[in-house]
């Protein structure tokens, strides 16, 4: 129990910011008050005694503001951040590492009772604040659930999932996603859905400046033909052409659209 209570509080030293010594982690933290709360509870749902494990969870809730149903199956050096608002259903299962902020729902979407319900988080998976994770699926190991999204279907591990209902993200691009999105001075993670009126007026103004950008690059080209052509021409379209004039199209409308598809 107390080596358990010890990696509680390594991990979340570890993982905040905000914390600075085991003591005001002890006393100051919701997230491993509940944790404390539902391995006494959970361990006597385990052995049949359901009211008592109910009423020990509902005092957890009481204490802390977070509902984490007795039956649910956690794993070691979970960290619940902040905290208030989660809801872990009974059949769901967290596992080792996992990180969970406020305002997240791990639930169900059927009412049949004694079936698979609510998700499973694989290892070290982090599910962002107010993000809603609904039905008897898997979250791969190392997965990443975006803020506010609604995910309704298995994500693989080490993807990320955004968006209402959320999708998957290649985990590969996404380290050349923000470095783009960082450029265009808006934020990747706030990539909504194809039928988002925003999202269209971005793709109309990135497809408008792939557009122009070609146009410009023509006339520069033109530019140089004239000049190759009559070197001796003192007219201005046989003027040279400035060494940093783009002559090639470079613009990825393409991949700017994808950011906001």
């Amino acid at each position: 129990m107390f080596k358990r209570l010890s990696e509680d509080i390594d991990c979340i030293l570890e993982r905040d910011p905000a914390a600075r010594t085991a003591w005001e982690v002890l006393t100051c933290y919701p997230g491993l008050h509940v944790l404390m709360f539902h391995r006494l509870a959970h361990g006597c749902w385990t052995r049949g005694l359901r009211w008592l494990g109910r009423f020990i969870s509902h005092l957890g809730r009481f204490f802390s503001g977070i509902e984490i149903h007795p039956g649910a199956k956690i794993g070691r050096r979970v960290f619940i951040d902040h905290g208030m608002g989660v809801v872990i259903g009974e059949t769901a299962e967290v596992g080792d590492d996992c990180t969970i902020y406020q305002g997240v729902t791990l639930g169900g979407t059927s009412l049949w009772k004694g079936a698979k319900r609510h998700p499973t988080l694989g290892c070290g998976v982090i599910v962002g604040a107010n993000s809603q994770v609904l039905g008897g699926f898997s979250v791969g190991d190392n997965a990443r659930i975006g803020s506010n999204a609604v995910v309704l279907k298995a994500v693989p591990a080490g993807a990320t999932a955004v968006g209402n209902p959320a999708r998957v993200i290649d985990a590969r691009a996404d380290a050349q996603r923000e470095e783009t999105a960082a450029k265009l001075g808006f934020s990747a993670y706030g990539i909504t859905q194809g039928d988002d009126p925003v999202a269209q007026a971005m793709k109309s103004l990135i497809d408008h400046a792939a557009a122009q950008e070609h146009q410009i690059t023509m006339l520069w080209q033109a530019i140089e033909k004239l000049s190759a052509a009559r070197p001796n021409d003192a007219s201005p379209s046989a003027a040279c052409v400035p060494a940093d004039a783009q002559t090639a199209d470079s613009f990825d409308a393409a991949a700017l659209n994808r950011l906001v598809k």
